[in-house]
C-alpha cells in the first residue's frame, strides 16, 4: 500500500510540475496559435482551447470556409489536451449567422446540388457540437444571429455581454429553424417564448435571454473579458478527464435524440432553399438592404 501510494505522489509531483512547464510555455499570448485557419483564429492557452470567429469586417458572417474551418477546430479540439473549449467572436459582433452571399450567384441550375451541400455541410457543422466530448463555453461578445443563436442550445454555458442581442429571423427569410433549436428551444424556454422567436423572429436582449434561460449570466460589457477569462481559467484548473465524464452523463441520454433532429431540420431546410417563396424572401432581404 505504502508503495502504491508512493507511486501516486510521484505522478502527482510529474503531473504538476509538467502542467506549471506547460503554463510558463505559454505566457506569450501568439503561443499555441494553430497554423492553417485563414476564417477563425485557435489558440490554446492555459487549458483552454479558444475558437475566435475573424471576419470582424464581415460582421463575423459564417461563409462555406468558416463553416468548415469550425468543424476542423472543434474536432482538433476534442482530441486536444484542452480542459474546455470556448467560442467567442472577434470585434463588436458575436456573429451575424449566415453570410447571406452564400445564397448569391446561384446558377438556376445549381440551385439543386446548392441545397444538398448547403445541408450536408450544416448537418456535420451541429453534429460537431452535439457530439463535442468537453465542455463547450459560449462566450458572447456582441449580436448574434441566425445559426450561432441556435447552436447556443448545444453549449453548456453561455456567458454574454449586455450588449449582445440574440435573433434569429428565419421565417423572414423563408428558413426553418437548425441547430436542434426545434427542440432545445421549447425545452429550454417554454414553447410560447421559442414560438415567438423562432417562428415570429423576436430578438431577445442579453437580459431576457438570460431569464429564458438560453443565456447562464450577463456581465456589463466594460469588464465582460475580465470577469470571464478569469471565471473560465479557474474552469479549466479544474481535473480534466473528471468534466468530461460529467458532461457526457448530462448530455449522453439526449444524443441520439438530437442527431435525429438535427438530420430532419436539414432535410427540412434543403427543401426550403429550393422553394419559391424562400429565394423571393431573400432576394426582398438584399432589395431593403441596398435601399438602406
Amino acid at each position: 500500500q505504502d508503495n502504491a501510494r508512493q507511486k501516486y505522489t510521484e505522478l502527482v509531483s510529474s503531473l504538476v510540475s509538467a502542467e506549471s512547464a506547460g503554463q510558463k510555455k505559454d505566457a506569450s499570448p501568439e503561443e499555441g496559435r494553430h497554423d492553417g485557419y485563414e476564417t477563425i483564429l485557435v489558440t490554446t492557452k492555459n487549458n483552454i482551447t479558444k475558437i475566435m470567429f475573424n471576419r470582424p469586417d464581415r460582421k463575423n458572417a459564417i461563409n462555406h470556409k468558416m463553416y468548415r474551418e469550425i468543424i476542423k477546430a472543434l474536432e482538433e479540439a476534442g482530441k486536444d489536451d484542452s480542459t474546455i473549449a470556448v467560442i467567442t467572436g472577434n470585434g463588436d459582433y458575436y456573429s451575424s449567422g449566415n453570410d447571406l452571399n452564400n445564397f448569391t450567384n446561384i446558377q438556376p441550375g445549381e440551385m439543386e446540388k446548392m441545397a444538398k451541400d448547403g445541408a450536408v455541410l450544416l448537418k456535420e457543422f451541429v453534429g460537431r457540437f452535439i457530439d463535442f466530448p468537453k465542455p463547450l463555453i459560449a462566450v458572447v461578445n456582441g449580436p448574434a444571429i441566425g445559426i450561432c443563436v441556435t447552436v447556443l442550445g448545444l453549449c453548456d454555458i453561455v456567458y454574454a455581454s449586455d450588449r449582445a442581442t440574440f435573433h434569429s429571423p428565419f421565417s423572414q427569410l423563408g428558413q426553418s429553424p437548425e441547430g436542434c433549436s426545434s427542440y432545445l428551444f421549447p425545452k429550454i424556454m417554454g414553447l410560447a417564448k421559442a414560438s415567438e422567436m423562432l417562428l415570429f423572429n423576436k430578438k431577445l436582449t442579453a437580459a431576457e435571454a438570460c431569464v429564458q434561460g438560453l443565456v447562464t449570466e450577463v456581465f456589463p460589457d466594460r469588464t465582460f473579458q475580465k470577469e470571464v477569462w478569469a471565471r473560465l481559467e479557474a474552469y479549466a484548473s479544474l481535473p480534466k478527464n473528471s468534466l468530461a465524464v460529467s458532461k457526457q452523463l448530462l448530455r449522453s441520454v439526449e444524443k441520439e435524440k438530437l442527431h435525429e433532429v438535427n438530420s430532419k431540420e436539414c432535410e427540412v431546410l434543403k427543401e426550403r432553399w429550393l422553394s419559391d417563396e424562400c429565394v423571393n424572401a431573400i432576394v426582398s432581404f438584399f432589395q431593403k438592404k441596398s435601399k438602406l
